[in-house]
């Protein structure tokens, strides 16, 4: 597992190891923060389809779902 900081999270680009409709690259577009500002999530935006998703941002950790940068 590969270590993050999540306050440095936003405008990072990331790889799927399993792309899903044909979206492969994405990029941190927004963290969403808890009532005491810890971020708890990220959206997350499909380059090619512009596509949004909100996931948790512990799971840019696991290897076997992303890859940090553009692959």
């Amino acid at each position: 597992m590969i270590r993050l900081n999540p306050e440095k999270l936003h405008l990072s680009k990331w790889t799927a190891v399993k792309p899903a409709r044909k979206e492969k690259h994405f990029i941190v577009t927004a963290l969403v923060r808890d009532d005491r500002e810890v971020v708890v999530a990220c959206l997350i935006e499909a380059v090619h389809g512009r596509r949004q998703r909100e996931i948790d941002w512990r799971e840019l950790k696991d290897p076997e779902k992303w890859l940090q940068g553009w692959a």
